[in-house]
Formats: C-alpha cells, sequence, structure tokens
C-alpha cells in the first residue's frame, strides 16, 4: 500500500478518493421524494394562485400582469429579440458577465484565504481588509467603477470580482481552520511532507467549505449583475428589466424576474451536482 492509500485510508478518504458511497436508505429516497412533491406543490398553488387571481381582475394589470400576458411576451421577444438583442443574447451577456467575474474572485480568493489560514502573519496582514470590505454591498462600488472603467463590460465585471472575492476569502480561510488536527498528527504520522498534507489532507477537507462559499458567491453575483445592469448596460436581463419599467410593460418586468430567478435556481442545482460528484466524502469524514 502506497503513502497516498495509507493517507487516505487514516484520514477517512477511500482509497480511490472520487467513489461515492451510495448508502441512501428507503427512509431517506421516502424523504426526498416527500420534499419533491412539496415543492412541486408550491409552485402549482402559486401558478394557480396568480391565474385565478388574473382571471377574476383582482389585480390591476398595470401592478402585475396575467400568465397569459407573460407567456406572450415570453414568445415575441423569443423571436423577435428587444431593444435590438435576441432574448438569448440578453440572458448570455448576464451569464458571460458573472462567469468571468466569479472565476477571478475564486482565482485570488481561493489562494488568498488559504494562505490566511495557513499562515498568521498573512493573516494578520489581509484579515482587517478583508473584513473591512466584506460588509460593503457590491452596489455600493458602482459609482466607483463606473467612474474607472466606464459602462462597459470592464465596469461589470470588476464589480462582480468585488462580490465574489471576499466571500471566497473566507469560505477557504474556514475551510482551512475546519480541518481537524487529528488528521494532520496522522499524516505526519506516516512520513507526510508539508506538501503532502496540503494537497492530500487540508485541500479535500475544505472542499466541502469552499464549495458552500462558491454557492453564495454565485447567487450574490447573480443579484449583482442584474442590478448593476438596472444602473449601466446596453444589454443584459437586466437592462432588459429597466428599460421595461420606463415604459409601464410589467408583463415583460415580470418576464425578466423570473428568468432571473429561473437562471438562479439553475445555477444552484448545477453546484450541487458539481459538489456531490466532486466532494463525495462530504460529512463521511
Amino acid at each position: 500500500m502506497t503513502f497516498i492509500e495509507r493517507l487516505k485510508e487514516r484520514v477517512g478518504i477511500s482509497a480511490s478518493g472520487l467513489e461515492k458511497r451510495k448508502t441512501v436508505t428507503f427512509g431517506d429516497a421516502a424523504a426526498v421524494a416527500d420534499g419533491r412533491f412539496w415543492s412541486m406543490m408550491s409552485v402549482l398553488t402559486l401558478a394557480m394562485a396568480w391565474y385565478v387571481g388574473s382571471a377574476l381582475g383582482w389585480v390591476n394589470p398595470i401592478f402585475w400582469p396575467s400568465p397569459a400576458s407573460v407567456w406572450d411576451q415570453f414568445i415575441s421577444i423569443s423571436g423577435e429579440g428587444y431593444r435590438n438583442f435576441s432574448l438569448w443574447e440578453h440572458v448570455w451577456a448576464s451569464l458571460y458577465r458573472i462567469l468571468v467575474g466569479f472565476s477571478l474572485g475564486c482565482l485570488i480568493g481561493i489562494p488568498l484565504g488559504f494562505a490566511m489560514g495557513l499562515s498568521k502573519v498573512v493573516r494578520g496582514c489581509f484579515d482587517p481588509i478583508v473584513e473591512f470590505f466584506r460588509p460593503i454591498p457590491p452596489l455600493a462600488f458602482i459609482p466607483l467603477v463606473i467612474i474607472w472603467s466606464g459602462i462597459g463590460e470592464r465596469s461589470k465585471i470588476l464589480l462582480l470580482f468585488f462580490a465574489a472575492l471576499w466571500i471566497m476569502v473566507i469560505a477557504a480561510r474556514a475551510g482551512v481552520g475546519s480541518v481537524k488536527l487529528s488528521k494532520i498528527h496522522a499524516a505526519y504520522s506516516l512520513g507526510a511532507s508539508k506538501k503532502q498534507i496540503l494537497w492530500h489532507v487540508i485541500l479535500p477537507n475544505s472542499l466541502p467549505e469552499i464549495f458552500t462559499g462558491m454557492r453564495v458567491a454565485m447567487g450574490v453575483c447573480w443579484g449583482t449583475v442584474v442590478a448593476a445592469e438596472l444602473v449601466a448596460a446596453e444589454s443584459g436581463v437586466g437592462y432588459m428589466i429597466m428599460v421595461a419599467s420606463k415604459f409601464l410593460s410589467t408583463d415583460i418586468v415580470v418576464l425578466g424576474v423570473i428568468i432571473v430567478g429561473l437562471i438562479g435556481y439553475g445555477i444552484d442545482i448545477l453546484m450541487r451536482k458539481l459538489e456531490a460528484k466532486l466532494i463525495p466524502w462530504k460529512g463521511k469524514a
């Protein structure tokens, strides 16, 4: 048995490191099915209340349009576009900004968080900066990034970078701090070097916290990009909502809100699937 295999067995990770343990009991499967059933029922209840309220005229269409009106706008914008861009180009513009800003935030935030978790000197230098900027809402930087970068793509990506950076720093630092000392001592007792402990003990046990931070950061970035597009943009879902609101096109506004919610929910499901695939040992060690 090689050192890595012995180390993984000692610290609670399977020899393959990526083999998922399927220990779902009948009760667990029933609980999942029951949760999905009630989630579907709640969605159907809200949809029915929306339809009935609109059909009976309880709400003025100016304030809340009918489902049929929103659906008609979806068909129209999907075919004809809106403000010189198709619906999918608006969606892709928002997603592109999120992916670039979020990736940059992870690229810098995760190594910085690891360094803060491993070194008291680095933590002492950067902790005041992180804790100072962390409570500040990303939207507070909109006037500054517009002054620095104008209203182009760079300003929005910079804003999303700020939104994701501090969350990923804190998540990575918390992940390092959550590693049990007993696992590190076990690795040392097996003759592991500091580099091997970092890659085969600290990093795998930090990934659950890091993925949780990534899910939070992705949600914050999605809300931030829509708000940024409300202020200064020429395309994007937020821009579409902003222009429609000026002309009291409530059906387009509601359509944009639904698109934002569906994409945000889809992103979160994707992150959950990736977490289950890449971190099968979460909660088992």
